[in-house]
């Protein structure tokens, strides 16, 4: 993965509001290291809501795929006619 920001713990532990602040101004992740490596992610609220947004998105079209592959569809028109069928039927409940 490339960051376009990218600093030690030591870094966030003595600065942590211009790390903040840093990501709430640009939107763009801090990657945060421990010993040369990364192993956090420092990111604003908007921007990881997004990305939570896109994942679910995605999974979402995974599944719709998948039973499209498995051959779990219904033609549109049999799923209209099942719609206007089931409403027909609630309407003639008492």
């Amino acid at each position: 993965m490339n960051f376009l920001y990218v600093q030690p713990i030591s870094y966030l532990k003595t600065n942590t509001s211009d790390v903040v602040k840093l990501v709430q101004e640009t939107h763009d992740p801090v990657a945060i290291t421990v010993n040369g490596r990364v192993q956090a992610i420092v990111q604003d609220p908007l921007s990881y809501q997004k990305t939570q947004d896109q994942l679910t998105m995605l999974r979402l079209l995974a599944h719709g795929k998948k039973q499209i592959e498995d051959g779990k569809v219904t033609d549109h028109d049999d799923f209209f006619a099942q719609l206007e069928a089931e409403d027909n039927q609630g309407q003639s409940l008492p």
